[in-house]
């Protein structure tokens, strides 16, 4: 029996992607100057109005309304017809100690990577599968892959008269087995002028858009239906038509709603948030295991508490696909892989100004980023598996 799955991605200039970017733009340029800032920048977008809010800890004057010029300029916009308000502050000091200062090293730890504490509580989760070389679910690649070639489409002239304003959604039936064997829906919503000929810009984004996306992931597959603003006419768009918040589109951000998710937003945020940190570390784990062939599908899942160094759980689940049992990848994972915010930080080089990179088409999937980069891994916790397995059977 065949099933249908769905998952969206929106373009840059999707009112709540044009949030994020611009938290994520001025993330980078305090962490540029300021590497161990404290950040938690929010961003409101609403009519020609921007608002930055939150709450920054740094020894750095930050640039906040040039990051947001530059991030609206990115997304296509003219920063000129935007005001910009600001009101930030500094991180609580009862937060920020408990941070600096772990439990455990208050109570005398001196171990590596024990003095940072997580930066708040909450469970964080990864994912990975073996459908797509990104080891995301084939819709969501699509759906990014869609989004992708609309903003170049507009910025290189390939379809005239588009706006920055957009949003895919992908539907691919899976056979009895779970394989993706064909596309049934492709929704497309583009800005576009009020001169735009319908039918030319249907015809433009299902032969230049949706065709050669579908070939590049699918090949040999063709859409069942492909819907190109089926709501009519799309002329206003971005934050005129619809007010942005930055942490809107966290299934876009992470696995299309296809895999689990924490709840924590990631732009804007330092890595000192373990919100973010977590779910970049659990990514990592998740398409370790399936980049090992220790399983075909993998969940990821690590609970923190404010303050703690250590995770108080961590928890392996691969659906009945794994060769060895959940418990014992569980275990050896944890053996394997940095779980403490320092080691985290320290590994995936997250004091970097690398986010602004990732607030469009989705922070996992990305080829350079640390946390897709298994290699330094694969072999470690394959080895480890093997070896506790072995444990195992020997004191059965």
């Amino acid at each position: 029996m065949s099933v249908v799955r769905s998952a969206e991605s929106v373009c840059i200039g999707h009112p709540d992607k044009l949030c994020d970017l611009i938290a994520d733009h001025i993330l980078d340029d305090i962490l540029t100057r300021d590497p161990a800032a404290r950040v938690a920048v929010e961003v409101m977008a609403s009519g020609r109005r921007i608002i930055v809010t939150g709450e920054i800890t740094t020894t750095i004057r930050p640039q906040l309304r040039a990051c947001a010029r530059e991030a609206l300029r990115r997304a296509g916009y003219n920063p000129n017809r935007f005001v910009i308000y600001v009101w930030v502050r500094r991180q609580s000091a009862d937060i920020g100690a408990g941070v600096a200062t772990s439990i455990e090293a208050r109570a005398g730890d001196e171990s590596a990577y024990a003095s940072l504490g997580a930066g708040d509580q909450g469970t964080v989760y990864g994912y990975a599968t073996s459908e797509t070389p990104q080891r995301l679910p084939l819709p969501l690649v699509l759906a990014h892959e869609i989004c992708r070639r609309l903003d170049t489409a507009r910025t290189d002239g390939t379809i005239r008269g588009i706006g920055p304003d957009g949003k895919s959604q992908v539907s691919v039936v899976y056979d009895e087995l779970g394989t993706p064997v064909g596309i049934d829906t492709v929704i497309v919503s583009i800005q576009h002028n009020a001169d735009k000929d319908p039918e030319a810009l249907e015809r433009e984004v299902r032969t230049l858009v949706v065709a050669p996306a579908i070939e590049a992931h699918l090949p040999g597959a063709t859409a069942e239906r492909v819907l190109v603003n089926p709501s009519g006419r799309f002329v206003t768009g971005g934050p005129t038509a619809d007010t942005g918040l930055t942490g809107r589109k966290l299934m876009v951000d992470t696995y299309g709603g296809l895999g689990p998710h924490g709840g924590g937003a990631f732009s804007g945020k330092d890595p000192s948030k373990v919100d973010r940190t977590g779910a970049y570390m659990a990514r990592l784990i998740a398409k370790t295991v399936v980049d090992a062939r220790l399983a075909e599908e993998c969940h990821v899942a690590i609970s923190y508490a404010i303050g703690k160094a250590d995770p108080v759980a961590f928890r392996i689940d691969t659906f009945g696909t794994g060769q060895h049992p959940d418990w014992l990848l569980t275990d050896a994972a944890q053996a394997v892989f940095p779980l403490r915010p320092a080691a985290m930080i320290e590994h995936l080089h997250l004091r970097s100004p690398i986010y602004a990179k990732l607030a469009t088409y989705g922070h996992m999937g990305h080829g350079l980023s640390e946390w897709e980069w298994t290699l330094p891994f694969t072999d470690k916790l394959r080895e480890e598996v093997i070896r506790r397995a072995h444990q195992a059977a020997t004191h059965q």
